[in-house]
């Protein structure tokens, strides 16, 4: 099994996230290059994205959307996500339970 490559921050974590829009369900679907993977349907305009990048992430960890941020790649299918509140375990605990 692939992990994602995480980085600590302090109070979280920082990991980097490949972008699969236009997909037909909001999903991780696994690790790509130390990359977490994530399907979502929304189209990659106007931020539809990466809204729903937050809003799966912050569903899936159970923690508040304003502990998620998107550090870099706003506007690429690559990005950087920090996340305040969650560690390297629990990351790492979301992608096995939902690999696929």
């Amino acid at each position: 099994m692939n992990l994602v490559n995480l980085s600590e921050i302090p109070d979280g974590v920082r990991f980097d996230v490949m972008a699969k829009p236009k997909a037909s369900r909001n999903a991780i679907i696994g690790v790509h290059d130390g990359a977490l993977k994530i399907a979502i349907t929304a189209a990659p305009e106007k931020g539809k994205a990466n809204k729903a990048i937050v809003n799966l992430l912050s569903r899936l960890l159970k923690i508040p959307k304003n502990s998620i941020k998107i550090v870099s790649g706003e506007t690429s299918s690559r990005k950087i996500i920090a996340i305040e509140g969650v560690s390297s375990e629990m990351i790492n605990k979301l992608v096995k339970e939902n690999d696929g």
